[in-house]
């Protein structure tokens, strides 16, 4: 996990003082790239590493070597801490270095630091999203989850219409590159796409929070009310084999292979593998299977079908001089 290599890294650079990407990556049984992505990141949360050109450089921490974690001041462990906290819940190596962290941290930082690391959830499956670069606001958003500080926030829907809105940070999700803030609002828990906010104030004001708020389980049932709404039309599809990965990307959460079938069907259809795809409507669920044309074959239900046949007529209509020519 990455939050084991990250702290790894770190108790490296402490012991050893100064380390090449190079050094650390056979250290960490890494790629070299992966090893100064690491570094990187850790010197981009706030943690005081740094890289030092030319003959006899590398990294390093600010300051020296140390042998334990007393160093660090309090932004500095909070930032460890928000990189690290997500692996945390999923991972019980991760989770047992954590409370070693803490246990190495100065009594006045562990609050603080325990707040990060529960700041941010990690949730790799995608929901049909293109990778997209880390949001603006993140960080100011996560100092406020653990500070516990109100911001208002300038926030545009999904049709651009702006809106202000107070807002208690509760924590921040990383779903698969495109961020969440979950937070209380006067009209109770709400989520909202840092993506699309366009301005955070913090205010000054003393954040509330319910004393049994947990952001894992609270994502899930977010996630669950999600996935009821776009799963609205669910499609029988064969497809060989070798594509089933690519359109298990594609389709994320609304992806399934049929129980049913019983993987792989014999016959005729050898090689074939019989899955579920879904989106709200059959309308949208056969625009996103259109562009596959012969690759696979939709078996039901009948207005999936429809609706392909449909969008094929108006390709036919549209291009069908082009092809002749």
């Amino acid at each position: 996990m990455r939050a084991d290599r990250l702290v790894a890294a770190l108790m490296l650079l402490q012991t050893r003082g100064r380390m090449t990407a190079a050094e650390l990556a056979g250290e960490l049984e890494v790629s070299v790239a992966t090893a100064r992505r690491d570094l990187e990141a850790m010197a981009a949360a706030g943690i005081p590493v740094y890289p030092q050109p030319g003959r006899g450089g590398g990294w390093a921490l600010v300051g020296g070597a140390r042998t334990d974690l007393s160093g660090l001041t309090a932004t500095e462990a909070q930032a460890l801490f928000l990189l690290a906290g997500p692996a945390a819940a999923v991972s019980g190596e991760a989770k047992a270095a954590l409370r070693k962290l803490v246990g190495a941290l100065p009594r006045t930082f562990r609050a603080d630091a325990e707040a990060a690391a529960r700041a941010t959830v990690l949730d790799p499956a995608p929901w049909g999203e293109q990778e997209r670069p880390r949001p603006a606001f993140v960080d100011a958003l996560q100092s406020a989850v653990v500070r516990r500080h109100r911001v208002r926030l300038g926030y545009a829907d999904g049709r651009g219409k702006r809106t202000e809105r107070l807002v208690d940070p509760w924590g921040l999700v990383d779903k698969d590159d495109v961020w969440y803030l979950v937070g209380g609002t006067e009209r109770g828990r709400r989520t909202f796409r840092v993506d699309r906010i366009v301005a955070a104030e913090p205010t000054g004001e003393a954040a509330e929070r319910p004393d049994d708020f947990a952001l894992a389980a609270a994502w899930d049932e977010i996630v669950a009310e999600v996935e009821e709404r776009r799963s609205g039309t669910w499609a029988t599809v064969t497809v060989e084999a070798r594509y089933v990965g690519v359109l298990r990307n594609r389709f994320g959460r609304h992806f399934r292979v049929d129980a049913d079938a019983g993987g792989e069907e014999e016959g005729e259809e050898a090689g074939r593998v019989r899955v579920q795809v879904a989106a709200p409507t059959a309308l949208d669920v056969a625009r996103q299977l259109a562009g596959w044309g012969g690759l696979l074959d939709v078996l039901e239900p009948p207005a999936v079908r429809e609706e392909l046949a449909r969008i094929g007529a108006e390709l036919v209509r549209g291009y069908g001089d082009a092809a002749v020519r």
